[in-house]
Order: structure tokens, then C-alpha cells, then sequence
């Protein structure tokens, strides 16, 4: 067995809503795919995150940071606002780091509400075009990314397809980050999902021809990555891969981590995808580098 123990592992796509804020539809995916009996074991009788139960799992796991997403859809999933993520944080700043969400139909003028998060300590910009119904070369985001460069903070972007009602799946595709990479070329771009569904080819070329775009592996079974990436050279790839994997949505974070290491040859390698690459990125992970010294 591949121990994890001499690595920094940082999980980069973690969800842990307040329940009540969601659709049913998120519900019975956590239900389907995450660990069983995860909803009981993770939240309180009124749909709240239990700070130090979260904290036990994850340390047990083997995770040093998660990085918490929030998200405002409410064509898809619903509202997970980014002030409810506080509380886990302030419990374990250490292990625990929010990322901000925006939406243009939403947050205007939207650098207003970027700058809110971030000040609270956002580690990134998640923005989730399919389920929010815009493209990401929408020049009404392009104060937010200004804003990003400004702050050194990355763009996560979702890139992939969704199984949500309401999902616009035809906003995943990576091509329209073409023209933020062309204007905003010293902002950093993770590709949440890697291109999960018709985009796989695109995302890992984006990745390797342009040194500010990665690709983030959340949703993604580590064992199907030789398959979705065929066309590619997957030990050179791998240098630009984010461990990540939507949690609640696998049943184990600590197998997944595993299963990637099984994949990767090269231990500097190894070493980048568990967690360099994610302190080299992501605003605020600093304090991981002796980690595990």
C-alpha cells in the first residue's frame, strides 16, 4: 500500500453546504456517491457542517487543507454562500481555506462582491458557468479577473459536464477561457473536472501549452485518467495536475490520493500533484510547506 503519510496533501474541491440552502437533487448525489451515511455523520439536525466532526474526518484522511467551495445557482443547485464556509474555517484555518463564488446574474458590480470574499481570507475565484448560465469570456467577469491578478489570486473554473437539472453543459467548454489566457496572461487557471465529459483533449492541451493553466481532478476516477487522457504523454501531464475530489461526491479521500500516486512515476511529481502544485497556486497555503517535515 502507497502511504501518504510523507506527503502534503491538499484535496482542492471540497463542498460542504448548509443543507437547507440546497435543492434535493444535491442531496441525492452526496447520498449516491459519497461515503455512506456521510449527510447523518457530517451535519447537524438542522443541516449545518459540525466544525470539529469535519476536522476529524479529514485529518484522519490524511487531508492538511480543503479547500471549501461555495456556490450561488439557484437554477441548479441552489445557494451555498460563501459566509457559511466561516465557521469551519475559524474552527481550523489551519486544515479549512473558503473560496470565493460569484455569478454575473447576481453580484454587480461583481468585483465588489470578489473583494468582500477575498478580504475574508478567499483562497481563489470559483466560478461555475453551467450551472449559473454565462461564459466565462464574458467581459462583465473581466473586472474580476483584473482584480484576481491584482491580488495573485487563481481562477477555478468548472469544466466539465453536470448531471444537475438545469445544468447548461454547453458552457464547460474550455475554449472560452481562450480569450481570459490571452488578456489576463499572469492569472492562474485550474480547470475543475479536468474537461470531464466531451472536453478532455482540450483541457490537457490548454494545460500544457499555457504554464498558468492546470487541471484540477475533482470528479474524476483516478484510474479512468490513462483513458480520458490517451492522447497524452500522462507523466508529462501529471506535472500539471491538482488533487482534488468533490467531496462528498467519493466515498474515500484518502483511496482516491492513493489511487493517483499509483499513476504517477516520479516522486517530485508525486509530491507536486498531492499538494505543491495547490501551494503554488492557491492564496494562503503557505503555511503547508513543513507540513509534513
Amino acid at each position: 500500500m502507497i502511504v501518504l503519510d510523507q506527503h502534503v496533501l491538499v484535496d482542492a474541491h471540497i463542498h460542504v453546504p448548509v443543507l437547507g440552502s440546497l435543492r434535493p437533487s444535491w442531496l441525492s448525489w452526496a447520498e449516491e456517491f459519497g461515503p455512506p451515511g456521510v449527510l447523518d455523520q457530517i451535519w447537524d439536525a438542522e443541516g449545518r457542517p459540525r466544525p470539529a466532526v469535519l476536522d476529524d474526518l479529514f485529518a484522519r484522511q490524511g487531508v492538511d487543507c480543503a479547500l471549501l467551495f461555495c456556490e450561488y445557482s439557484p437554477k441548479a443547485t441552489g445557494y451555498q454562500t460563501f459566509d457559511d464556509l466561516l465557521p469551519l474555517v475559524e474552527h481550523n484555518p489551519s486544515r479549512f481555506r473558503p473560496v470565493a463564488n460569484v455569478n454575473p446574474h447576481l453580484h454587480y458590480p461583481i468585483d465588489v462582491e470578489l473583494r468582500r470574499q477575498l478580504n475574508l481570507g478567499a483562497a481563489a475565484l470559483k466560478l461555475h458557468p453551467v450551472h449559473g448560465g454565462f461564459r466565462c469570456d464574458d467581459p462583465a467577469l473581466f473586472p474580476a479577473y483584473q482584480l484576481l491578478v491584482e491580488r495573485e489570486v487563481p481562477l477555478v473554473v468548472h469544466c466539465g459536464t453536470s448531471s444537475f437539472p438545469g445544468s447548461m453543459n454547453e458552457l464547460a467548454d474550455p475554449a472560452f477561457l481562450l480569450p481570459v489566457t490571452r488578456l489576463f496572461p499572469n492569472l492562474n487557471i485550474v480547470l475543475a473536472h479536468g474537461g470531464r465529459g466531451w472536453w478532455y483533449n482540450a483541457a490537457a492541451f490548454m494545460a500544457l501549452s499555457n504554464p498558468s493553466v492546470w487541471i484540477e481532478l475533482s470528479g474524476l476516477p483516478p484510474t479512468k485518467l490513462p483513458h480520458y487522457y490517451q492522447d497524452f504523454d500522462l507523466d508529462r501531464l501529471a506535472r500539471k495536475w491538482i488533487f482534488a475530489t468533490d467531496w462528498p461526491g467519493v466515498p474515500s479521500i484518502s483511496a482516491n490520493a492513493r489511487a493517483v500516486l499509483e499513476l504517477v512515476h516520479d516522486p517530485s511529481t508525486a509530491a507536486d500533484v498531492l499538494g505543491a502544485n495547490a501551494r503554488r497556486v492557491y492564496r494562503g497555503l503557505d503555511h503547508l510547506d513543513a507540513a509534513k517535515e
